[in-house]
């Protein structure tokens, strides 16, 4: 297509995409033009006088729909499906205001514009988090070639194949302990399914996102990188910069800072933590163990922030233990309903006999939990940096490529999770 038609295309094919993504809810459809007009019109109206009038009722019209949906079921006790994406494109749209208030950028004299930003299929769902200043010039001077779109595309099989083929498989044992029962399980089996669970978690996401960084790459656009081989890290601090980093950056760039960051003396930037957390755990979700997930990590963090981590950056096995000890628990806090916490917690840290169980399990998922357990770590990236151009990088893409297609075909595929937040 022509420069001027590119746009048209892309938020043609992203409106269709969304649409499809709506078709069970139809009326949906227009909660993110809705968005979209309220960042649009606040970008336009903080150039003249009320800026900061004008600032908070954008965002306080933005979070009241993110608010309604997310939380309508725990006042009436009958939830509402989530329109797909809502939480990402919210936050982008909020982003947008406040650069807009804070002279960041120009306020977009087109709304096409700002449209196909906020809806671009590639991160619509589920991220990553894309600031305007890192789209707006695509929008206006992206070229494609040959060798972005492969670049891309190689991206997009790589990430595929961790969501379909460890991600989905590894996932197994944990339906599997979860059907079976906390009450019946050993020690080492809900140890082995923590594990399971938070590998699926990771190459879920993680999936997503380079597939999402992919599409973004073979139509010319610059996707940020959303993970950076979190599960090597030896602190909780180390962790959260590394897990889910656009998430992270939208917090401490439009929250953390505004309320003062560390700049306050200590108390405050204690306060601000715990803002901080506490409302990443609401974001998640609205059921008291997403509360008590951010509750945990804020303590975490803060000990860290005390003193505990100069300790820690020390030493590689008390820090190998801790992280495996408070990654068990914070991941368990965020897998299970709250009924369900007290007995899965008295499994993972009240010796209960039994190997038979996790024998069992293992036989069938060993290879995938291995899987994980090597691509966790940054020697695959590594290795594939050196071979990537070459002929046999292209024969191994193409089999996997296949391999994934074959998976989706015989239905063995399941529905990304962070869809539900």
């Amino acid at each position: 297509m022509p420069v001027k038609g590119k746009n048209a295309v892309l938020l043609l094919g992203s409106a269709v995409f969304y649409a499809y993504a709506c078709r069970q809810q139809p009326l949906y459809i227009l909660i993110l033009p809705a968005q979209a007009t309220v960042a649009y019109a606040c970008g336009r109206l903080v150039l003249r006088r009320g800026k900061k009038a004008t600032l908070a009722a954008s965002v306080a019209a933005l979070c009241g729909v993110l608010a309604f949906f997310k939380y309508f079921g725990l006042v009436t006790g009958r939830a509402l499906p989530l329109p797909p994406g809502l939480s990402f494109y919210t936050f982008q749209a909020i982003a947008y205001c406040v650069d807009c208030y804070r002279g960041k950028i120009e306020p977009e004299k087109s709304y096409i514009k700002l449209l196909t930003y906020l809806c671009m299929f590639p991160y619509l769902l589920s991220g990553p988090l894309v600031g305007y200043d890192k789209i707006k010039e695509r929008l206006s001077t992206r070229r494609l070639s040959f060798e972005k779109c492969m670049a891309g595309l190689r991206l997009l099989i790589i990430g595929l194949g961790f969501k379909l083929l460890i991600a989905d498989r590894v996932g197994g044992l944990w339906r599997e302990v979860t059907k079976l029962g906390y009450d019946s399980i050993s020690t080492p089996l809900a140890w082995l399914s923590i594990l399971a669970f938070a590998l699926q978690l990771y190459f879920d996401f993680y999936g997503y996102s380079l597939m999402a960084k992919g599409v973004g790459g073979m139509l010319g656009f610059d996707i940020p990188d959303n993970f950076d081989d979190p599960y090597i890290s030896k602190s909780m601090t180390e962790f959260w910069r590394r897990w889910h980093i656009t998430l992270g950056s939208w917090f401490r760039e439009y929250l953390y800072i505004p309320l003062g960051g560390n700049r306050r003396g200590r108390t405050r930037t204690l306060l601000n933590l715990f803002i901080v957390w506490v409302l990443t755990g609401v974001w998640h979700g609205g059921t008291v163990n997403f509360l008590l997930w951010g509750l945990v990590l804020f303590a975490a963090i803060s000990l860290e922030k005390l003193g505990l981590l100069r300790f820690l950056e020390k030493t590689r096995v008390i820090s190998r233990i801790y992280m495996a000890v408070l990654l068990a628990v914070s991941w368990t806090l965020f897998a299970c309903e709250p009924g369900q916490l007290l007995l899965f917690f008295s499994r993972l840290f009240i010796p209960q006999a039994g190997v038979a169980d996790t024998l069992l399990l293992l036989k069938g998922y060993a290879g995938y939990i291995a899987a994980g357990i090597v691509f966790s770590t940054p020697l695959p990236r590594r290795l594939w940096r050196r071979f990537s151009e070459s002929v046999w990088a292209s024969v191994v893409l193409a089999a996997l490529l296949a391999l994934c297609v074959y998976v989706m075909c015989m239905g063995l595929n399941d529905p990304f999770m962070y869809f539900n937040f």
